[in-house]
């Protein structure tokens, strides 16, 4: 009864205990041991090269009896301190280990674990298929690399995607703590895609304050939002909705509507890309013909390194310069080095 009592109240204590704590008492208790296996003089067991092995192995109650005592003293020492003793801590240990597993598991479903995540893409915001759809293409336009996606939303829900994507729950996306989790300054990618304009517009620009390097892009159903943003933050990229464009192009040139769908698709078939030109000084025509011809591709616009307007279908004797970058069309997206080789 003494002995069930004891245990009762050693689990309850070590339940309760912190890592310091737990790893004190495992030291006292192997000190004890090695102690009163010294009284019970059971030499083979107190030898340095022993003691560790056969306190584990007796503890866990693996028992293999290459080594055990063999003084009437320490035959009752280890019945009545060492295994009862031994047997709590074990349980204890596994116990506790479970926990925290546990509670990481659980933590990481519900996004209040704190990520380390570097170079990532954060995707801000939660709209259903839409934003499963978003991680989808994502995971293909990024095909060939190893940016991590992270999800955060306001929302109450769980991981949609656990096993695949990291997650992160905040109250708001203004907030300091949780928005922490997410590793923000360290990554490269933040898409904004919430319901709510203003929402997106607050956003934008908490992020762009706490990580300035990484692009941001968002996406706006007003268009007067957007501008408005692109007034205090220039380098965000602003995404507006282009559902009436679209209505309109489609209803004059049938199928327009395929074409795009195509084009932003990256999930099969020829799809849109982008590479930023790092070389000297050359003419479009220099790159324009081996594109098409070593890698099935079409250039059908340039950007200027300082502008932020982009010229569809350029000349063939088009400057391009270092910091330009060209969109072009492949079926799959082509290194740098690869492109221009010879530049």
């Amino acid at each position: 009864m003494f002995k069930v009592k004891l245990r009762r109240l050693l689990g309850a204590f070590f339940l309760k205990a912190n890592l310091t704590t737990t790893l004190l008492m495992l030291a006292a208790y192997a000190l004890s041991s090695y102690a009163l296996m010294l009284i019970a003089r059971e030499t083979e067991l107190t030898h340095p090269a022993n003691f560790f092995y056969w306190l584990i192995v007796t503890s866990s109650t693996v028992g293999y009896g290459d080594l055990s005592p063999v003084t009437p003293l320490g035959k009752w020492l280890v019945s009545i301190w060492v295994i009862p003793l031994g047997l709590t801590m074990f349980a204890i240990i596994l116990a506790k280990v479970g926990f925290y597993l546990s509670e990481l598991i659980l933590k990481g479903k519900r996004g209040l674990r704190m990520l380390q995540n570097v170079n990532h893409t954060i995707i801000i915001g939660w709209n259903d298929s839409r934003t499963l759809r978003l991680i989808d293409l994502l995971r293909a336009k990024t095909e060939g690399s190893q940016h991590d996606i992270v999800l955060c939303v306001s929302k109450e829900m769980e991981n949609p995607l656990p096993g695949q994507i990291d997650f992160v729950k905040t109250e708001h996306f203004s907030h300091e703590e949780g928005m922490r989790r997410t590793n923000l300054r360290q990554a490269k990618r933040i898409i904004i895609d919430t319901p709510q304009d203003d929402v997106t517009l607050t956003t934008a620009l908490f992020c762009q304050k706490h990580n300035h390097e990484a692009h941001i892009t968002a996406y706006f159903n007003d268009e007067t939002v957007a501008d408005l943003l692109k007034t205090h933050c220039p380098s965000v990229e602003c995404v507006p909705s282009v559902g009436v464009e679209m209505l309109a192009k489609s209803a004059v040139d049938p199928g327009s509507s395929a074409l795009h769908k195509q084009l932003l698709d990256s999930t099969y078939g020829m799809t849109q890309y982008s590479v930023k030109y790092e070389g000297e000084d050359i003419t479009l025509s220099d790159v324009f013909a081996r594109f098409k011809s070593e890698f099935k591709a079409t250039i059908i616009a340039i950007k200027q390194k300082e502008s932020n307007r982009i010229d569809l279908n350029p000349a063939l004797d088009y400057p391009l310069v270092k910091g330009d970058t060209l969109f072009y069309i492949a079926s799959d997206r082509l290194p740098p080095q690869k492109c221009f080789a010879n530049q």
